[in-house]
């Protein structure tokens, strides 16, 4: 859109924002749920209802209460001001200009500590946040997960380090643009995307949404030197748009035909970005499509040298380029940084300096500048604060599903290499897509693979994946 109509934009979105928190808080629309359901205490007051019908009640009745907490001119301004980071935000990682963004980012973490106080939190006011984009969970709960995770994921990056580095120079260089979006529209058609239904554009950071299950916009970007980025965040933000695309039309306008959590969104394209798109079976079809492509690059290159160049594990300042292994280590940093934030231990004026400091610690990089720091992502933008940490759940619960995908198609991997990928795209769309909120996203886990969730399997999926690449 164009950058000179933000002020416009931004005076919109504070208005349709205020008129749909005046909808959904309106007497009228509690007096309507107050018939159902007990406000107070969740008791179904009506008998006949299916088990859908109570589910979409207890999400209303949830959703009801929590933006009664918030006044009017708290979400006007915490909108408007959204809305009005966006462009600061773009033109200071564009000019490696961090004091252009900070301060509005200040005002946005104001607002943030604002509203964490407003809806209540039990210990640490990031619990709020957290809250916001995966109910139920705590910073107490995402500290013990990285407790667990760390020690695995930072032993296998180091025994990693310890053994010959892989050559995937021929993945860097120039690569036409427009055959890289050839190559892209193959792919997502083999996925089940349909451009009846869904778009791809082209964005500073890659992002997906939807405004109906038959209306899914995508973006991606073309990286001016390196091959598979554009790919994979391509891939990536197909799954989030299957998801979108797979809940029930029927239920449009209810918690039925709504995402769980961002976890559980973020597992969808966490599944297909790199349980699927990283996948030797996967690149078994689509290799000889694409080296045709890239002739240049790609001529003496095999399908095994391309499969471990893609997969080469080197810890790197940039989150969206990290591979499989040091990824959830990029939102360590900024799951503990963010928390810093919130309750006040760590400033504005700091956080370039401790963003470079964890990255030091935990990946043993420095980005070298703060466009490839602590200005890399959108999310601060756009008020996100408390949404990082979805990203780990995401592959923590797209492991444990792939598990028991595994169990119901254990020759998963020949049909994926003949290029076939409709029969995953209709085991997500019949195991998770289609409940939309029936479920929490700790019960959809339970329902789905019989087990509550664990970090095991994705700890198990990384260290036989990479032993074997590694040849450890």
């Amino acid at each position: 859109m164009p950058s000179g109509s933000a002020t416009f934009r931004a005076e919109q979105i504070e208005l349709l924002t205020n008129l749909i928190h005046t909808k959904t808080t309106s007497k009228k629309f509690g007096n309507a749920i107050e018939k159902l359901i007990d406000l107070d205490n969740g008791e179904i007051l009506e008998e006949n209802l299916s088990t859908q019908q109570k589910a979409a009640l207890r999400e209303w009745r949830k959703d009801y209460l929590k933006a009664k907490k918030l006044p009017k001119k708290f979400v006007r301004e915490f909108a408007k001001l959204c809305a009005q980071s966006l462009k600061p935000w773009t033109s200071a990682k564009q000019d490696n200009a961090f004091n252009r963004f900070a301060p509005f980012l200040e005002r946005l973490v104001d607002k943030c500590r604002e509203k964490a106080e407003i809806l209540g939190y039990q210990d640490h006011p990031y619990d709020a946040l957290l809250n916001e984009y995966e109910p139920g969970t705590t910073k107490k709960d995402i500290t013990a997960l990285f407790n667990v995770l760390k020690p695995p994921i930072l032993d296998l990056v180091s025994k990693i380090a310890s053994e010959p580095t892989i050559n995937n120079k021929f993945l860097l260089g120039k690569f036409s643009a427009n055959k890289q979006m050839e190559f892209i529209k193959v792919v997502m058609s083999a996925m089940g995307l349909n451009t009846s239904f869904d778009r791809l554009d082209f964005s500073s950071h890659p992002f997906s949404l939807a405004l109906h299950p038959s209306d899914s916009r995508m973006t991606t970007r073309i990286h001016p030197k390196m091959l598979m980025e554009s790919i994979l965040s391509a891939i990536h933000e197909g799954g989030h748009s299957l998801y979108e695309m797979g809940l029930p039309q029927e239920h449009y306008g209810s918690p039925l035909c709504q995402h769980v959590s961002l976890g559980i969104h973020e597992s969808q394209s966490r599944w297909w970005e790199t349980l699927i798109g990283r996948s030797r079976p996967f690149w078994e079809h689509f290799f000889p499509i694409i080296k045709p492509l890239f002739s240049g690059k790609l001529k003496d290159v095999t399908l095994n040298t391309f499969y471990r160049g893609i997969n080469k594990v080197e810890p790197g300042p940039i989150r969206i380029e990290a591979d499989e292994v040091s990824y959830n280590l990029h939102i360590v940093v900024r799951f503990e940084l963010e928390w810093l934030l919130m309750d006040g231990s760590l400033s504005i004026r700091d956080l370039p300096d401790a963003w470079n400091e964890k990255m030091q610690q935990y990946l043993g990089v420095t980005p070298k500048n703060n466009a490839e720091g602590c200005l890399q992502d959108i999310h601060w933008a756009f008020g996100l604060i408390g949404y990082f940490p979805t990203y780990t759940l995401g592959n923590l619960y797209a492991s444990q599903f792939f598990s028991t995908f595994e169990e119901k198609f254990p020759s998963w991997g020949k049909s994926v290499a003949k290029g076939d990928l409709l029969f995953v795209k209709e085991w997500l769309n019949t195991n998770i897509h289609r409940h939309g909120k029936k479920y929490s996203a700790s019960q959809l886990a339970k329902h789905v693979t019989g087990k509550t969730l664990s970090s095991q399997h994705f700890i198990d999926y990384l260290t036989a994946k990479y032993s074997e690449i590694y040849k450890m």
